[in-house]
């Protein structure tokens, strides 16, 4: 990478890997859980992402790359572990506030991410890819919490219970 240009289409590349194999793992993650409430979560949030993943195509248009992803090893650690997670808790409440847990820690990886290339948009002068990631980090900041207050409200209890 030589430039703002290479390191900006770098983190396009990684969150469009990113989101490509949360768009993969959200199914997953719901068929696991036993709370009717995590599981529309997670089913709507995979409505969500594939807007998203739309949204991430029309900015690589935007700044006339094509749409190619490149290895994302921090959100493939992230969804590995809710994979181990997944098959290592016996109790469904205590499985139920795991998921929860690691739906949000990629929640966080994506609102760091789209934080990130929201603010070198706009300094790269790219206003209107500008517009497109920070209305996806604005869901996803609502995704974050909601999911704490599902956490706080029911699945966390359950799990202590």
């Amino acid at each position: 990478m030589k430039s703002m240009n290479d390191l900006f289409l770098h983190g396009l590349q990684d969150l469009y890997t990113a989101e490509k194999k949360i768009l993969q793992s959200l199914p997953k993650m719901a068929k696991n859980v036993a709370a009717d409430e995590l599981k529309q979560a997670l089913e709507r949030h995979r409505d969500e992402t594939q807007e998203q993943v739309k949204r991430l195509e029309q900015v690589f248009k935007m700044i006339g790359q094509s749409p190619k992803g490149i290895a994302c090893k921090a959100i493939e650690g992230i969804i590995g572990e809710a994979q181990e997670t997944m098959e290592e808790i016996e109790d469904e409440e205590v499985c139920d506030a795991a998921i929860l847990a690691d739906a949000q820690a990629v929640e966080h990886y994506e609102i760091t991410r789209y934080g990130t290339l929201t603010s070198w948009a706009k300094e790269l002068g790219y206003d209107d890819a500008a517009k497109l990631l920070h209305q996806t980090l604005e869901e996803e900041k609502r995704t974050d919490e909601m999911l704490t207050k599902l956490a706080k409200k029911r699945v966390n209890k359950s799990a202590v219970a």
